[in-house]
Formats: C-alpha cells, structure tokens, sequence
C-alpha cells in the first residue's frame, strides 16, 4: 500500500520529536537515537527513501540545513573564549585538529584504499566533537571540574572551527577539479575563499550593527537574521560555486565578536529550530546510508575507527597537554573521550553529495565512515566513560553543591557565604545588573535561562546537585523546578513559598507543594527581599560549648533567620523548618540576622567574648 508524503512528513517529525524525547529521559545525546531511527525508517523497513519523497527537493533541503548549523555553530565561537580556557583548550584546538586531521586522512587513504580527496575530507571531518554530544555525556560521568571545562570547551569551539576547516577543504578539491592547469585552481579557491570572507564579513557587521543599533524590531531579529542568512548564502553561491558555507561560517563568527550585539535570543531560537529542523535532518541522512556501502569497507573500517579512538586521540591530548599542569589519570580520560556529533554527520553527507554529482570516486565511501565513526565514539564512550572515570579517580564526588535561580542581592549574599566554605555554587538570572554583580563579587553566574538549549552546552554542574529557587520571577520559577525535579530528584530541590506562609497553600498547586520541598521556614521571596532592605545581612556562626543554638537566638532576640547548617561531618543542609533543627555545638550555621542597634554593638566591641563565635568574612570553618 503507497504511502502519502503528507503522511511520510508528518511521520519525519513525530520520530524525531520521539527520539529526542528518549534521549533526554535516559540522558544520552539524542544524535544517536536520530541516526538510529533514521536507519529503521529508511534501509531496515523501507519505510522512508527520501530521495523519493523531496525529489530535486533533497539537496538544496540539506544544504540550506548545513548552512543553518555552520552558522548557529560559529555565533558561539568567541576570541576570547579561547584565550580565557586555559593552555590545554588553546593548544587542542590546532594541535589537536592537525594531528586528528593528517591521521584520520592517512588511515582513510592507506586502509580503506579510497581517493585522496575523500580521505582529506573524512580528515578534516573526523576533528569535530560538538557540545551536542559531549553535554550529555559530562552529565553522565561527572568528571572533576578541571576535566569537564576542557572537554565542554573543546566542544563548544571546535564546532564551528572543524566546520571551517572542512569547508576549506572541500573548496580546495572542487577548485583543484575545475583547473585545468594548477594556476587555474589556484584561482578558483582564492575567488571561492575571497567571496566567502568578504562577503561573509560584510554581512555580519551589517546585520550586527542592525541588531545594535535597534534598525529593526525585537520581533524579527530571528527570523529576520535566519532568513538574511540564508539569502547571503545564495548570493554566495552564485558569484562563487559553493563558497556560502564559508561564507555563514565567517558571518557567524563575525557577529558573535561584534560589541553589545544582542545575540543571545537568536541562540535560543536556536532551540525549536534543531528539535523540528535538524532531527528531521539527521533522520533524512540516516534513511539514506546504505547497509551494503558499510559492508564493502569491511574491516578496513573498524581499523580506521580504532586508528582514530586509540592513536590520533592519545596523541593530540598527550601533544597539548606539554606544559600544562594534568596528570597522566587527567590526560587518560580525556584520550578516551571525543565523541563525534550533528556537525560531522551534516556537511559528511552535503559533501558527499557533491563530490558525487561531480564524478569523484569512492565519494559514496564518506557518509557511512562518518555514521559509523558518530555511532562507535557515542555509543562506547557514553557506556565506558562513567566506570573509566571512577577507575581512574577522576570522577567528581558527591554532587552537594547549589545551583541558585536568582543572582538577586539576597541570593549574592547567600552563594557568597557557601563559597567561604568550599560549597560550589551557580547563580542563574536573565537579569544582566544582577549578573554583573555577581561577576563583580567573584559569584560563578549564569546569564540565561538555565532551562534552555543554550544552557544545557553552558551552564557548568559540575559538583552541583542541588537547586534552589530564591526568584521574583514566577513563570521561570515553576520551569526551573519542574526542569531539575527530573535532573536533580524530589529531594534536592528547593523553593520559597510564592506568598505569606498562611497564603501558600492558596498561591501553589498541591501537586508542587508535594514535589517541591520549602526553603527558610517557608518565607516567600518578597519577605527575604524586605527583610534585607532593613539592614538583614547574612553571616556565618560557630556554635561551641560556651556559645550553644541557644544562646545564638537569644543574641538576635530570635529574629534571626537559619539559612543552612553544617553539621559535624562538613555537610551542608538548606534549612527547611526551624522549629525541628537542633544543632550541636560543633556545627556552623548560615543564618539572616538582623542589624544590631548601636548599644549592643558597642557592648559586643568592648566584651567580645561574650559576643559569639561569628567568623568574619573569608575565613573558612575549616582554616
């Protein structure tokens, strides 16, 4: 029975939809899921052969996709970021990419026996990582925070930076093919790499300086940005054959180095964007790999793959790692890690299709050496890297750290006094004043949502296992807690009361009150918020034999308000009910105390032994 392209469509989008939905509930990157339905719907059922269903449609559909995601990817790749990630990230960036390219191109050439031009490209390919695989799997293994920034950061910049370079090479074999001579060629790629440069260039100053300048409405800067894109792309295309996926790349890039561009809302659009656009891709490209191009590689592919995890890995870490303060456990782990992602899958299947229209041989060769080498890295590291890690010892401890919705002046002062004692902390706000402040008093921040898609690649966890909703903002506040209930579990997320305590049953759903557990005594934001505005500040005290929980409520006419304990063993606890507490006489507490009138602060100067053991301001409990 024919089945309708209406239906075949609708069906594209309900298994990406589904794959990425089981990615995220056994937290896994959804790419291999995507590549997985792909290859059921298309060589395994027969369900989906999608040079049937778009007919002339297919390439210039995934074309328009690639340029999408080469530029998504560049907007995030910037100078600074580079520099500021320490030796390690700025020396596997070009080492690291020269070694993975020339072994990936040799083994590919030696051992699959295909042409030099498809083993110079599946070289050039084979260097991308991406955040899109390596997110999931560091919140899965949880290194230790040394390790998790090098290989989140690796990710992040070498995306669009593969991507590049693996747009220059295929401009370089399309250029050498159209010459006749090697004068002719030359040419070819200098006008291909000047068209892109310049014109990519010039695109990206004029729509960043439309953003800053505020030349269009808020409302279009998305579509409007996505849709001049693409039209610089065609234009591209047209004075220089294929030269527009250098061209977005370096438009990307462009933007994203521009000063005071708002571009963080065109990244979040980024978001529905790769759930209905790009999953749909991937599940086109993977109905197209054919099981009998796989079997005709024979073993010459896994020992290319082998090549690649267990020679041109090694060595690119081992190589920049020289100078850098890692260990061999440090550099082990990160050896083993480099899973393959949408960048490597994307252009490998655009630049096979075009080497083949124009007649180069064995070009059918590199989508499934890609697909297999995204499959293998993903699907072994994301099974191996958790035990890989406790073996070697590199695998952070105990989760007891604080992410903190809110970088408001009451949650500063809160993250400031965790920090004193070694607890890792993450303040989270779409506030930039509240940001700024944090940055200002030395808090790790932020800025965004830290439910999107942006955040998921961002926002470092790494020791964090903890959410604490101290927000205004309501609508952000229930996402946030509904987002890290299933993340960080019932017991580990905490929100104040969204009104006056005899009013919370009124102001929250039974069904949130139930999920959810209540911080401070069940004090809404609002009361925390006044309660500072009157001089409340946080401090930090010592209890002991001659200064009991007692005697502290008494100093502060039981007005003080508990924040946290530190029991005996250095565990933190948020606290929930002060009514219950009974602190020993060798924990600490965190607690809003109010403001002492000037007698009593003139007494405690001149008998502070008897005022308490607070400790001041950058001394740790455990100094």
């Amino acid at each position: 029975m024919p089945v309708s392209t209406v239906l075949l469509l609708a069906s594209i989008g309900v298994l990406s939809l589904f794959c990425q939905w089981l990615a995220w509930r056994v937290r896994m990157p959804a790419i291999l899921f995507l590549l997985a339905g792909g290859i059921a719907a298309g060589p395994w059922l027969g369900f989906l052969a999608p040079e049937v269903v778009f007919g002339d449609l297919l390439f210039p559909l995934i074309s328009l996709s690639v340029a999408i995601i080469l530029f998504e990817g560049s907007l995030t790749l910037r100078y600074e970021e580079i520099r500021g990630h320490g030796k390690m990230v700025r020396n596997l960036i070009p080492v690291g990419s020269i070694v993975t390219c020339i072994i990936g191109t040799l083994s590919a050439r030696w051992l699959l026996d295909v042409s030099w031009e498809v083993a110079l490209l599946f070289g050039a390919i084979s260097i991308v990582t991406g955040p899109t695989v390596i997110a999931p799997l560091l919140r899965s293994v949880r290194p230790d925070a040394k390790l998790a920034n090098i290989l989140r950061w690796e990710g992040i910049i070498i995306d669009p930076v593969g991507a590049l370079l693996a747009v220059l090479v295929f401009e370089g074999i399309v250029s050498w093919g159209q010459g006749n001579v090697f004068g002719h060629s030359l040419y070819i790629f200098g006008k291909t790499l000047a068209v892109g440069f310049l014109i990519g260039a010039i695109a990206g100053y004029l729509n960043g300086l439309a953003l800053r300048k505020h030349l269009i409405p808020q409302y279009l800067h998305n579509a409007g940005t996505l849709t001049f894109m693409l039209g610089v792309y065609a234009l591209s295309n047209e004075l220089a054959h294929e030269s527009g996926l250098l061209t977005v790349t370096v438009m990307g890039i462009w933007m994203a180095n521009m000063k005071q561009v708002p571009i963080d809302s065109i990244l979040e659009f980024k978001e529905s964007l790769s759930v209905l656009l790009i999953s749909a891709l991937f599940i086109i490209l993977a109905a197209r790999v054919e099981f009998s191009a796989i079997a005709e590689l024979g073993w010459g592919l896994v020992a290319v793959l082998a090549v690649l995890m267990l020679v041109a890995r090694p060595m690119s870490i081992f190589l920049s790692a020289i100078g850098t303060s890692l260990n061999w456990r440090d550099k082990l782990f990160l050896s083993w890690i480099a899973p393959r992602g949408i960048v490597a899958a994307a252009v490998s299947a655009l630049f096979a299709f075009q080497l083949q229209k124009l007649g180069y041989e064995g070009a059918g060769a590199l989508v499934p050496l890609i697909f297999m080498l995204i499959i293998a890295t993903v699907t072994l590291q994301s099974l191996t890297a958790r035990p890989l890690a406790k073996l070697l010892k590199v695998a952070e401890p105990a989760e007891f750290g604080f992410l903190i919705l809110g970088a408001n002046p009451v949650a500063r002062m809160i993250a400031a006094a965790l920090k004193k004692y070694e607890v890792p902390v993450t303040l989270a706000d779409t506030n930039w004043e509240n940001v700024r402040q944090a940055r200002m008093n030395n808090i790790p921040v932020y800025f965004g949502n830290p439910v999107s898609e942006h955040a998921s690649t961002h926002l470092d966890l790494t020791g964090i296992g903890n959410l604490l909703v101290i927000s205004p903002y309501k609508h952000m506040n229930s996402l946030a807690t509904y987002h890290f209930l299933d993340w960080f579990g019932k017991d580990s997320v905490f929100t104040l009361a969204e009104g006056d305590p005899e009013q919370k049953a009124r102001h929250q759903t039974a069904e949130k009150i139930q999920m959810t557990r209540g911080l401070f005594d069940g004090v809404s934001y609002a009361k925390l918020a006044s309660l500072v505005s009157q001089g409340y500040t946080v401090k930090t005290t010592q209890l002991s034999d001659e200064f009991s929980y007692e005697d502290f409520l008494e100093k502060y006419h039981r007005q003080a308000l508990v924040l946290f304990v530190f029991d005996s063993k250095g565990r933190v606890s948020p606290v929930l009910d002060m009514e219950p507490i009974k602190p020993e006489n060798d924990w600490i507490l965190i607690s809003l105390v109010p403001p002492q009138a000037p007698k009593e602060r003139k007494e405690r100067e001149e008998r502070p032994e008897e005022a308490g053991q607070e400790l001041p301001d950058g001394v740790s409990a455990r100094d």
